[in-house]
């Protein structure tokens, strides 16, 4: 009988407390920063492949392109972090018209262009050398974490903006924060550039500009929940 008066309190004074929480003012609100930003460097996803009937010659002659791409990379003054084979692959494919059987060699490289007046010359020097697709091209801000604590900050600005234009209306205050929910997604947009053509210089030798980095948007989003006073 002690057991069941006791477990009935506990129960009461749980519901009660339930209750004062319940009955504090709040007020939910939410908060978006952007910080704009020019792009300083890339991430270029560059990919030679080669086709064949043999699969020695074949893997051979793609390793000789890859040499000369790896070559040119060193001559531009890369660093040896910068740049890493990211996948080689060599596939039987077979024609079952023909009852042949040829073979596809890839390599793929990832290539971090840190200063971005060096990417026309690059992305000219990998099709000479043999590259025959660029599968991606990234840019970014080596300058990210700043950026996305300033995004953060602005976002916290106009959650707590937002609340104070609701309660003023009210003539009440808003409080200490009771909660705050971080609703980002990490992003990074790919602004747009010149389709890759042939890189090749017109009568004239004029050095031909195939980029246009324009910006990347850093967003951060949250939920604060207040206390009004």
């Amino acid at each position: 009988m002690k057991r069941v008066i006791v477990l009935m309190s506990v129960m009461f004074l749980t519901l009660s407390y339930g209750q004062e929480i319940k009955q504090v003012p709040q007020i939910t609100v939410s908060g978006e920063g952007k910080v704009k930003v020019i792009p300083d460097e890339a991430t270029i996803s560059a990919t030679v492949e080669t086709k064949g009937n043999n699969a020695k010659e074949v893997k051979q002659k793609n390793d000789q392109q890859i040499d000369a791409v790896l070559k040119l990379i060193k001559k531009m003054n890369l660093a040896p972090a910068d740049y890493r084979t990211q996948r080689v692959s060599l596939n039987p494919q077979y024609d079952y018209e023909k009852k042949k059987t040829s073979y596809n060699a890839t390599q793929t490289i990832e290539i971090i262009v840190r200063d971005l007046n060096k990417y026309d010359e690059l992305m000219e020097g990998l099709v000479n050398q043999g590259i025959n697709r660029i599968d991606n091209v990234v840019f970014q801000s080596s300058k990210l974490a700043q950026h996305e604590s300033e995004a953060r900050k602005l976002a916290m600005k106009q959650a707590k903006h937002k609340a104070e234009d609701y309660v003023s209306v009210l003539g009440q205050k808003i409080g200490k924060a009771m909660t705050i929910s971080d609703n980002s997604q990490t992003y990074y947009p790919q602004p747009v550039y010149a389709t890759m053509r042939k890189m090749e210089m017109s009568d004239s030798a004029a050095p031909r500009e195939t980029l246009a980095a324009g910006e990347i948007t850093i967003t951060a989003n949250v939920t604060v929940n207040f206390i009004l006073d």
